[in-house]
């Protein structure tokens, strides 16, 4: 192994600034034989010059700045050099995914080097012959270390993948102690997937989650204290496919295809590029509410087919954003034709597979069309699905805010094209969206105003916040029709309506903390728009519930998460914000109605008011309830 190599430099990317990748897997034989490979049993398959060709064109035509060839293992086809070669001369720059015997010959690399290689995703997985030789079944060793000692040092985006399984996992740390010359390089931690080999050998290869994310952890430190002995530049350490809550403190060393910024990839026979994607993993049910599950990868679901989530433990008392933005991307050179999905750009030749459901948003005016892309990581591939299709809420942003704050003024909704209707694609598809110029935020906010209006007797407001119902409660005091009890967390916020509501009484308390008078009773409970600023909602409903008086009511409002298209300005104004999140959650009503089951029956609640967040709605949601013993009249649905 060589010497440390000199100060790493920063990748330079030579064409664009985002560094998108197309990723092409060009055949799946290989001149190593790991026991935990993805494809042990298609390795008899390989993508012949003209296909990869083809794919190479297309990725240039998708817009991708860089093209990664994987396999299999891509640098023992001939045909690399001309693949190299055809990238470079479509510009845009090369890469690789590699297990990097081939790139030990210094020849090659200068080749490749030559042709724009700018990344360099390498296996490695262990620090010495009998460990990384045993997991490969192959004398690679010396062939691996080779290819970094050639390519470190080189002003490459040079990463080090190890796969963890039974063989290595308690050897990580010599493969860190190995790896220390190679400054420029980041070392990647992977569990091992359920998958082909790892899935045929699963009895044999697949280490308990609990124990990788220990022995990862240890790794981690031992490098990072290396480097800061080192008193000089050194590895970065990361993980991926680990359940984030198993790892507290290194949640943000996660790494996988998203933050290199894969945009697609293809596989060999496969007609066009498909997003990248987390369909191999799944999240438990235990994890619906867990703070860290926006980023999260879960757990294989091979993995939790058979061993369960028992080893995780959700964390639910970290708040959460509850918007991401969409930035303006680009305008679509194919506008839209016509008035139906026969005029729609997506089906005359941008394609329907390449673009993600969650991700990508495409925002018609008239014949323009504007691409906007999604990169948040505070929320998940199958969470921006949820908010986009089923529950419809996207929304522009009109404003010059960093944080919009009168809704009704700052956005205006985005809902599916009529064009849609009638498409054969239309539920694979990321869809074609329009501007809808009407008011949902106040529609929708009427139906509250109303039920306020109604209230009578004791009421008690957790969450009062700045008194946005003030026109109607103050009035309601003053005539002795309610006696009001506003209750919120925010000194300031109950310092401000102290000072402009004589009629009140005010309290600095949280739903978990508020001391409440023996005996003390109300007729009304609202929870409006603060539900998901309770860290636990059910305990705070333990508590008050009980304080609810027969035929009293329980009315929860709240916001699911909803979808920002911006222009490319105002996502750099409002990712430079340094508003404070205040959410735990992002709960619809049916999350909310999970939560009330068991007072429903404990209590005798029975339901009122429901009306659920959907297209073409505002991201308001509203439940009321009464308790054993109202006479508030029939169930009806908004």
């Amino acid at each position: 192994m060589a010497e440390p190599s000199p100060a790493p430099k920063r990748p330079v990317p030579l064409r664009g600034s985002t560094g998108t990748k197309g990723l092409i897997k060009v055949g799946y034989a290989c001149n190593e034989h790991c026991s935990f490979c993805h494809t042990l049993d298609v390795r008899h398959i390989q993508g012949s010059t003209a296909e990869v060709d083809g794919k190479i064109r297309r990725a240039a035509a998708l817009g991708y700045e860089m093209v990664v060839l994987s396999g299999g293992e891509p640098t023992i086809r001939p045909e690399l050099i001309h693949w190299a070669t055809l990238v470079s001369e479509l510009d845009m720059d090369f890469g690789l995914v590699t297990n990097g015997q081939m790139l030990a010959y210094p020849d090659v690399v200068e080749k490749l080097l030559a042709r724009r290689l700018r990344y360099v995703y390498l296996s490695l997985h262990g620090g010495n012959a009998k460990i990384h030789n045993l997991m490969v079944r192959s004398d690679a060793f010396e062939q691996t270390y080779g290819a970094l000692d050639n390519l470190s040092g080189r002003g490459l985006d040079l990463h080090i993948n190890c796969v963890v399984t039974t063989r290595n996992v308690d050897h990580l740390r010599p493969l860190v102690d190995s790896v220390l010359p190679y400054r420029d390089a980041t070392v990647k931690f992977s569990m091992v997937e359920p998958k082909g080999g790892g899935s045929r050998l699963f009895d044999h290869l697949m280490p308990r989650i609990e124990v990788v994310a220990e022995r990862v952890m240890e790794a981690i430190d031992r490098g990072d204290a290396a480097v800061r002995a080192s008193g000089a530049p050194g590895p970065r350490f990361t993980h991926g496919a680990i359940p984030l809550c198993l790892l507290p403190g290194y949640e943000d060393r996660f790494d996988d295809l998203k933050t290199h910024n894969y945009r697609t990839m293809i596989e060999v026979g496969e007609p066009d590029y498909f997003p990248v994607d987390d369909l191999n993993k799944t999240q438990d049910s235990r994890c619906r509410g867990c703070s860290l599950s926006g980023p999260c990868p879960g757990l294989y679901t091979g993995y939790h087919e058979v061993f369960g989530a028992t080893e995780l433990h959700p964390i639910r008392d970290r708040p959460r954003s509850n918007s991401y933005n969409y930035k303006l991307e680009r305008l679509v050179e194919l506008g839209f034709v016509g008035e139906d999905h026969q005029g729609c750009p997506l089906r005359r030749g941008l394609g329907v597979t390449p673009w993600d459901r969650g991700r990508d948003l495409f925002v018609r005016n008239g014949p323009k069309v504007a691409r906007f892309r999604a990169e948040s990581r505070d929320f998940s591939d199958q969470e921006m699905v949820e908010i986009k299709d089923q529950l419809g809420q996207l929304y522009m942003d009109v404003s010059k805010k960093a944080a919009p704050d009168d809704f009704a003024r700052d956005l205006v909704q985005l809902v599916r094209s009529p064009a849609c209707s009638g498409c054969p694609d239309a539920g694979n598809c990321t869809g074609m969206f329009e501007p809808l110029f009407e008011d949902v935020f106040s529609r929708d906010d009427a139906q509250v105003r109303e039920l306020i209006a109604e209230l009578r007797g004791e009421v008690l407001d957790l969450g009062c916040g700045e008194g946005p119902y003030a026109d109607l409660l103050g009035p309601l005091a003053e005539r002795g029709e309610i006696r009001y009890l506003g209750v919120d967390p925010d000194e300031q916020a109950i310092a401000g309506l102290r000072s402009r509501w004589p009629w009140a009484e005010l309290r600095r308390a949280g739903g978990e903390d508020l001391e409440l008078e023996e005996g003390r009773r109300f007729d009304h409970l609202l929870i409006l728009r603060s539900w998901n600023h309770l860290r636990d909602p059910g305990r705070v409903l333990e508590r008050l519930l009980p304080r609810l008086r027969p035929g009293g009511t329980l009315t929860i409002v709240d916001n699911v998460a909803f979808g920002l298209a911006r222009t490319r300005d105002q996502t750099h104004r409002a990712e430079r914000s340094r508003a404070a999140l205040e959410h735990y959650r992002n709960d619809t009503l049916a999350d909310a109605a999970r939560v009330l089951e068991p007072f429903v029956a404990a209590l005798g609640l029975r339901e009122l008011v429901r009306r659920e967040v959907g297209p073409q709605s505002s991201n308001q949601w509203l439940l009321r309830l009464s308790l054993a013993g109202d006479v508030a009249g029939p169930a009806r649905a908004l």
